[in-house]
């Protein structure tokens, strides 16, 4: 039932609102109240609002002189008038009386009194906030109005928790005969009648209003005669209905306030961009694309790895090609002079154990250039780690032994001969090799190196990587070889004060000292640079530890083949250990 009285006080509102309009003079009205069974608010301004700038917040007074509106009066009065057809008629409302309470909201001050008026109980006039609101009954069953946009934004957001109608759900129920003509709706709400199109002219605070065109159902048809629309502004130029401009390209919509005619230009985030059929959301680019911020297009992402034409990868290969050429003419040169002083002091046999695995730590770094494959990214990390580990291990126990001969033979002969007698030489090269060769199986086997593309360091980049930076199995491999390189280290140390053909202290230190440095240079680049050349770097970082380690154990030794072969016979290393021994005797 109430709901039915909405629908047939907004019905005769909007029916009869052309009478009121018809009335151009401006009377008091004589009642703002009509008791009845069932109470309608209706909000109107009947005063317009106060423009002027004020110094502190204050209540806006409606009667005020030369405030009058009346283009509210009008609806005031078609209010009335409506609920008096219904009272009247002896077909709509049946034995039931409807009352009114009209108020005159020029400001929004106001209008939100008078909305608080409305919601108020019958028998205190105050409004209770309860848990639940379903039961609460306002002395109003349903408000007419504010006729203004703002106001009634502000009169629905104070209604809606009390569940007072703004909204008719059944009025398509509604048929009823009113002036002759019979009255009903569809299914969406909206009347089954003819319309006429009115156009209102103000001049000042009058007004008229002509005919331009119409409306019809049955046929649906829209007539208008724009020749008859008059625009404000300079030669009658059709205004634009919006409060903001159109944006620029790659500036999406966000509405502000309740009109979608209103909005901020937002440029689109970086990684999106705006589709003209939406201009209110931007889209994501998709995985292989990229968009600056801004942007109404996306870009296909530029596809990063070290190419095999590229001038910085063709001086690395140069160099690596370089360092492995020469590896294997040591090799060579070593074989050939197997059995002179200066190859067997070197370690002899083992000398081509460490040449082997520095060739095999250099072939590694063909496996950074191109597009990385399974096979590359198998071999690329786990090779150098192995074949540099292998080295370490035969530089640790070169250094070692030529302390236990020199310093410890005669000291303490025990361990010495327990030292050759179960060949611990060899025998610690292998253990490590191997405890190294299982890291490295651990690793390909549980966190295996794959092939990745990675989106997430650079926007418009895929960089083309392998999956073995930040994994357990790398962090060990690394743990092991910077143990071992240690253990080179100290070793090389204990050995300073051998005798020169022996003592490879500064050599040794000085390439253990560019390993580090090398490698703490690279971490550097790591936490500070994620670009291009990175792997350029990784590169150039193993490069200089391969050729920093070849430097510094076996180029002083070809010197001495190749330049100074007095240096390389036996009486020149007898004399040395003599005079070594001189000095440790009289010390």
């Amino acid at each position: 039932m109430l709901l039915l009285i909405a629908h047939l006080i907004g019905l005769q509102l909007s029916i009869s609102g052309s009478l009121a309009l018809s009335c151009h003079r401006t009377e008091s009205s004589p009642g703002f109240s009509l008791p009845g069974d069932y109470l309608l608010a209706g909000l109107f301004s009947l005063h317009s609002d106060y423009l002027q700038v004020r110094s502190q917040p204050q209540v806006t007074f409606c009667d005020r002189p030369d405030s009058f509106n009346g283009h509210g009066y009008h609806l005031f009065q078609a209010m009335r008038f409506s609920i008096e057809e219904i009272n009247n008629s002896t077909a709509l409302l049946p034995n039931i009386t409807l009352g009114y309470e009209l108020y005159d909201v020029c400001s929004e001050s106001s209008n939100v009194y008078a909305t608080l008026q409305a919601l108020s109980l019958w028998d205190t006039g105050h409004i209770e906030v309860q848990e639940n609101l379903y039961n609460y009954s306002p002395k109003v069953v349903a408000v007419i109005g504010p006729d203004n946009t703002n106001h009634a934004v502000t009169t629905a957001a104070l209604l809606s928790p009390f569940l007072v109608p703004l909204l008719l759900e059944q009025i398509h129920k509604v048929n009823f005969l009113l002036h002759e003509e019979t009255v009903t709706f569809d299914d969406n709400g909206d009347i089954l009648s003819d319309y006429a199109i009115i156009a209102w002219d103000w001049s000042g605070l009058t007004w008229t209003f002509s005919n331009i065109g119409s409306a019809t159902w049955s046929p649906i048809r829209l007539s208008l005669n724009e020749t008859k629309i008059k625009w404000h502004g300079n030669n009658s130029q059709v205004p634009t209905s919006v409060c903001t401009m159109d944006c620029l390209e790659g500036h999406h919509r966000v509405v502000v306030g309740s009109y979608h005619c209103c909005f901020e230009c937002v440029p689109c985030d970086a990684g999106t961009f705006l589709n003209r059929s939406d201009l209110h959301v931007c889209q994501p680019c998709g995985k292989e694309e990229w968009a600056p911020e801004g942007s109404q297009t996306c870009f296909p992402r530029t596809v990063v790895l070290l190419a095999w034409h590229e001038p910085i990868t063709c001086v690395l290969l140069a160099a690596s090609t370089l360092l492995l050429l020469v590896v294997v003419g040591t090799a060579m040169l070593f074989a050939w002079h197997l059995h002179t002083p200066v190859v067997r002091s070197a370690g002899g046999g083992l000398c081509f154990l460490m040449l082997g695995s520095l060739a095999g730590g250099t072939c590694s770094l063909y496996s950074f250039f191109g597009e990385p494959t399974v096979l590359t990214c198998l071999l690329r990390q786990a090779l150098f780690s192995l074949g540099f580990a292998i080295f370490l291990s035969c530089l640790t126990v070169r250094s070692f032994q030529l302390v236990i001969i020199f310093k410890f033979s005669t000291k303490v002969p025990t361990f010495y001969h327990a030292w050759v007698k179960n060949h611990g030489a060899g025998l610690f090269v292998v253990i490590s090799s191997a405890l190294h060769t299982f890291i490295c199986v651990l690793w390909l086997a549980v966190w295996t190196p794959l092939p990745t593309r990675e989106y997430q360091r650079f926007p418009e980049l895929v960089m083309l990587e392998c999956t073995e930076d930040s994994s357990v199995g790398f962090r060990l491999a690394f743990t092991s070889n910077v143990l071992l390189s240690v253990s080179a280290f100290t070793c090389s140390y204990l050995g300073k004060e051998l005798p020169e053909n022996y003592n490879e202290a500064k050599c040794v230190t000085f390439s253990l000292l560019l390993n580090f440095v090398s490698w703490i240079t690279f971490f550097t680049m790591v936490n500070i640079y994620q670009g291009k050349y990175l792997t350029a770097v990784d590169v150039l970082v193993r490069l200089t530890t391969l050729s920093g380690s070849f430097s510094g154990y076996f180029l002083p030794k070809c010197y001495v083949i190749l330049c100074r072969s007095d240096l390389n016979n036996t009486e020149h290393f007898q004399a040395s250990i003599q005079d070594y021994t001189r000095r440790c005797s009289s010390t």
